[in-house]
């Protein structure tokens, strides 16, 4: 060891370059190693095929944190999100279609064809929610109480809670019917329409290897609604450049402050020298000196890969063996030598903007799921289509496209023994096949693809099982439970030992708060009074 940083960070995704903004900016001095050849982990833009470029991973904005983006000043260095000009468009199995979004009278007008009684009730449960997603908004960018901290716990769970314990009783029992309840629970007593429950069910199943039948499914769908695209809550968006742009800026910025980042850098272990971390060992041989080490890969990664046996206390590794990972996620990109055209809306239009979903109904996810438990994938898949091209030409030749392929559901390990490099070319056979249904000719127009199985996500960004979250956002794993009760805030079992990524609260999604807030905590123990704003 030659020179020593005051910290090292684990991976360069978006979180990770958050977090060595923020300690940067406080004069530490930090390094960031990645161990692939470009910045930004699971955020990034790449040509999968010559002359079409995409967001090979995460491909839409929403969920960035207002705060983030301040404070790095994105903006003012090329970032730049288009917001959708409805949110999601569904294809029905009747021929027919379902647009949500662009507004509540215009969403309240399409939500009356199916059901006018729906379409009555539509502003309440939106107000029922925007309630429950201001709280969480509040709490995502706070840490969570670190239980086992004694009367500190109990005050900072008191201080966390007391924004809940104040909200009417009518909205208290909301929160705990979105975080207790299925999500066909939660959307059958709001909803008489198939479509209709079909359109929010959808961010149920969202990197959720779940049915919406699944007890708990409701919270994942509020997940996925607490944010915000140029000031409008709720709204998504495209980010021009695709999601590279954003981590290529944030490094820019990062270097300006002096951040040192190391690419085709993998880590092999973690050092440990009389229960304080020490610095990182990679797989070069190089070992790098520094007084925190700060985890942005996940916790299945971190503390199953890069640690020596003998470091971890056996509790600890059975709670870590114990914690779930597996989203269910199959990711595809395809270039396009025209845009689809569905059977039921086939001109080009502002639906070719939007979240394209195929998932007609909560009956169509829930047979996704089981089909995957029980053949590994589902033979009528759950998929999200986005064509960023249509509003960014710089990722395609000029009158093509390239469309990014969510798809749920998707085992994370195949049953029988089989294995995914075998059968991937099948199941994304399937899901084109899925698409063709809806959209003939889909199949004929594809030039290029790239197929991302959940052992694909794991090869090429580090996610375990293919997690797209880091692991499950499921009640036992959420808030000062994530990774592990009492290694909540952010904090490792070792001093100096930190976690940024998504496997710390708040969890996944493209927020940058788990950065943001680990690095609070990392300045915070380095001060003996006051806190870091």
């Amino acid at each position: 060891m030659t020179q020593k940083y005051d910290a090292v960070i684990i991976g360069g995704g978006h979180n990770g370059l958050v977090c060595a903004f923020y300690l940067a900016k406080a004069g530490l001095k930090v390094r960031i190693v990645e161990r692939r050849d470009v910045v930004g982990g699971a955020a990034v833009t790449e040509e999968f095929h010559p002359g079409f470029r995409n967001s090979v991973a995460s491909y839409t904005v929403s969920l960035l944190q207002p705060k983030v983006i301040a404070d790095m000043k994105l903006a003012d260095h090329g970032y730049r999100v288009i917001e959708r000009p409805i949110s999601n468009f569904l294809p029905q199995e009747d021929g027919g279609y379902l647009k949500l979004g662009g507004g509540l009278e215009r969403t309240q007008a399409e939500f009356a064809r199916f059901s006018k009684h729906d379409a009555a009730v539509l502003p309440e449960y939106y107000d029922s929610l925007e309630v429950v997603a201001d709280v969480l908004r509040d709490l995502a960018m706070k840490s969570p109480p670190n239980v086992g901290d004694g009367v500190k716990t109990l005050i900072d769970g008191a201080l966390q809670g007391r924004k809940l314990a104040g909200l009417p009783i009518e909205r208290q029992r909301d929160v705990l019917d979105l975080f207790t309840k299925s999500a066909r629970t939660l959307l059958d007593s709001w909803f008489e329409s198939e479509a209709v429950k079909a359109a929010f069910g959808f961010d149920a199943v969202v990197g959720n290897y779940a049915s919406p039948d699944t007890p708990g499914s409701a919270y994942v769908l509020l997940h996925h609604v607490f944010g915000e695209v140029n000031g409008k809550k709720g709204a998504w968006g495209h980010a021009i450049g695709g999601m590279g742009a954003i981590t290529q800026i944030m490094a820019k910025v990062c270097g300006q402050l002096g951040v040192e980042i190391s690419l085709e850098a993998p880590v092999s272990r973690v050092l440990v020298d009389g229960g304080k971390v020490a610095g990182v060992r990679l797989e070069s041989g190089e070992e790098i000196a520094a007084d925190r080490v700060i985890a942005n890969v996940g916790p299945k990664i971190l503390y199953e890969r890069m640690f020596d046996d003998a470091d971890l206390k056996p509790e600890f590794k059975r709670r870590v063996r114990g914690f779930k990972t597996g989203s269910g996620t199959f990711r595809m990109n395809v270039a396009l030598s025209e845009l689809p055209r569905f059977t039921c809306l086939p001109e080009p239009g502002e639906h070719h903007q939007s979240g394209i979903i195929i998932a007609p109904t909560l009956d169509y996810m829930d047979e996704a799921f089981l089909d995957a438990k029980r053949d590994g994938w589902s033979k009528k898949p759950i998929v999200e289509m986005l064509i960023p091209s249509t509003v960014d030409d710089s990722l395609a030749p000029a009158g093509q496209h390239v469309a990014s392929l969510f798809c749920q559901q998707f085992a994370p390990i195949l049953p029988d023994g089989r294995d995914w490099d075998a059968e991937e070319g099948a199941a994304a056979d399937c899901i084109i096949d899925t698409v063709e249904a809806h959209a003939p000719g889909f199949r004929a127009s594809i030039l290029g693809k790239q197929i991302l199985s959940p052992k694909g996500l794991e090869r090429k960004f580090g996610l375990a099982g293919g997690d797209i979250m880091h692991g499950n956002m499921s009640l036992d794993q959420l808030w000062a439970a994530r990774p592990v009760l009492g290694h909540g805030a952010y904090r490792g079992p070792f001093k100096g030992l930190y976690m940024c990524g998504a496997g710390a609260h708040p969890g996944g999604g493209v927020t940058g708060a788990p950065g943001h807030n680990c690095a609070r905590e990392v300045i915070a123990d380095n001060r003996f009074l006051g806190r870091w704003r």
